[in-house]
């Protein structure tokens, strides 16, 4: 994807991200019979940290966002989101290459979860992720660096 830039999240209204979730997450919740936008809202705001997240703009404007945290034995993501009208153009696919090869580096495995029958299962898998157990709700999935 041209011109794809990260940025800190610092300074940014968290409300912003959140309506980006629930949109992101719209399709999927639906699917399973689950959507509840202020749910999917308020579950996000209450774990919000803008020390973790980190904004994916194309050119200036604002795309979509993730969420990464480092754990002593794993690197957690959290959440990532790209806006409808920019999935498929690479964007997730570049995120994703640069969190893995922070990854490498560090020498730990990145962990994250997906809900169960959404689109996101075949692109983790598509991106080298494994998926190691799954509940009612979710698959959780690993990538461990060679």
């Amino acid at each position: 994807m041209e011109n794809l830039n990260v940025t800190s999240a610092d300074g940014i209204d968290p409300e912003i991200l959140a309506a980006m979730r629930v949109e992101a997450m719209r399709p999927s919740l639906e699917a399973v019979g689950r959507f509840d936008p202020e749910s999917a809202r308020q579950r996000f705001l209450d774990s919000y940290s803008a020390a973790d997240t980190r904004l994916i703009h194309a050119g200036h404007v604002l795309i979509g966002f993730y969420v990464l945290r480092q754990l002593p034995d794993h690197i957690y993501l959290n959440h990532i989101y790209i806006e409808a009208a920019h999935q498929g153009g690479g964007a997730g696919r570049s995120i994703l290459t640069t969190i893995q090869d922070q990854a490498r580096a560090a020498g730990l495995p990145v962990r994250l979860r997906a809900l169960g029958g959404s689109p996101a299962n075949d692109f983790y898998a598509s991106c080298g992720f494994v998926c190691e157990r799954s509940d009612a709700l979710d698959n959780y999935y690993i990538w461990e660096p060679t």
